[in-house]
């Protein structure tokens, strides 16, 4: 194809979103509502897994040592933790002694005279053990237990399980949604650019009949798909930038306790852009593409 030809044919591709400016605005107005609803589910998403990761974290196995023989004394009692260390799910072994343990105790119940009492020789070393993998808990605090040294063990399956599941859950509902979004604003492209061909189908029929090839009649209303797409995507990046700002520094100032931990739109910079551009090129050079099909059979 002539390069004059190819200036030709984005000019009328151009030209075609003007000339059905009001189908137009309303592709790029659903394109943004969905790629807006797409990039803040997403979002909210992978903040949503960091603060359950960060959750996660929190749900430990509790090991502890033997207070028999040799385990009673702190420098043996410390070396079960090289063991613990080497199992591969174990992220974190910290070792917690008698008093460090009593200290914690009374923390926790300070006031209550049924435990003042209690000796530091009434408790028992302990390792407290962060996983990697807190899917992998059940066979961790196996291994653990089976360590030499180590009397017991306390893990919350029932927490870890329900971590599981939130992010399960949040991954097949984001990937769900995303999909609806995606298929939605394809077809109102799509039906965009089939008015703009039945508009001019007389035109495209006369051209196939003077010898024009399906490619040069094609290119306008991909240009046109294109251009649709890749304005909603742009928009809806933009926006979609200046709303999370807004609303993660509105959350800052009413958490006083810092419960949520957003990260900075910064971050995620690279993965929206790529995201959103790439959703504008599908939705607009896939709607237009399916479209377009129908007409080249005159």
């Amino acid at each position: 194809m002539k390069i004059n030809n190819v200036g030709y044919l984005l000019k009328e591709g151009i030209r075609g979103i003007f000339l059905h400016g009001f189908m137009s605005f309303a592709a790029v107005c659903v394109t943004v509502a969905c790629l807006l609803i797409v990039g803040s589910f997403s979002i909210l998403t992978y903040n949503v897994n960091i603060m359950v990761e960060d959750l996660n974290q929190t749900n430990e196995i509790m090991a502890y040592i033997s207070d028999e023989g040799e385990y009673q004394d702190e420098a043996v009692a410390r070396s079960v933790g090289t063991q613990i260390n080497t199992i591969p799910n174990v992220l974190n072994a910290r070792f917690v002694s008698r008093e460090e343990a009593l200290e914690d105790f009374i923390a926790d119940h300070e006031g209550d005279a049924a435990f003042a009492g209690v000796q530091a020789s009434d408790l028992r070393h302990r390792y407290v053990v962060t996983l990697v993998d807190n899917r992998l808990m059940r066979e961790t605090d196996k291994a653990i237990l089976g360590i030499p040294g180590v009397a017991e063990t306390s893990a919350f399956y029932e927490l870890a399980d329900g971590f599981t599941t939130i992010q399960d859950v949040l991954q097949i509902v984001s990937i769900a949604v995303i999909a609806v979004l995606l298929v939605v604003s394809l077809l109102i492209i799509s039906n965009t650019v089939k008015l703009a061909m039945y508009d001019r189908k007389d035109e495209i029929a006369i051209m196939k009949m003077v010898g024009a090839t399906n490619g040069f009649i094609r290119l306008p209303f991909i240009v046109e798909g294109f251009t649709l797409g890749m304005i909603g995507a742009a928009l809806a990046f933009g926006i979609e930038w200046v709303m999370y700002d807004a609303l993660v520094a509105r959350i800052a100032e009413v958490d006083g306790l810092d419960l949520f931990k957003f990260v900075p739109f910064e971050t995620l910079l690279m993965p929206m852009i790529v995201t959103f551009f790439a959703a504008g090129l599908f939705v607009g050079i896939v709607g237009s593409w399916t479209s377009i099909r129908k007409f080249m059979d005159v």
